[in-house]
């Protein structure tokens, strides 16, 4: 996706649709939570491209990543009541809330170094 805050709600939209088709609306919410927190992030701390990318394993689990193109890490989440009447940095925090597992690793996508952070939801 192209360095534009429009991609966040594109992304959310796609991924209620994926998990809609595929019987997981009970995890939409919460998903499209996560994504918008993981792809605005992206969007909002780097210059170039971004992706998103979805996977569910035979158990139920999904699994939601978004790769950019800076391979430093994430600032550490606040605790959401920490972080309650800021605009911003809450972020990391939600994802950390709602999520089962969440984490970074430095990674490499189409010649670009970066880094990828994800977040794991448990089966619906």
């Amino acid at each position: 996706m192209p360095n534009d805050l429009r991609a966040v709600t594109i992304c959310r939209r796609t991924l209620r649709l994926i998990l809609t088709m595929h019987g997981l609306i009970g995890l939409a919410d919460t998903a499209e939570l996560l994504a918008t927190e993981l792809v605005s992030n992206a969007v909002r701390h780097t210059k170039g491209p971004t992706t998103l990318r979805v996977r569910r394993s035979p158990e139920g689990t999904v699994w939601i990543g978004a790769w950019d193109t800076d391979p430093a890490p994430p600032d550490p989440p606040r605790p959401l009541d920490q972080g309650a009447d800021l605009e911003e940095g809450r972020g990391l925090g939600l994802v950390m809330a709602c999520a089962e597992y969440w984490g970074w690793r430095p990674s490499a996508r189409f010649g670009k170094r970066g880094k990828y952070v994800w977040c794991e939801l448990g089966a619906a």
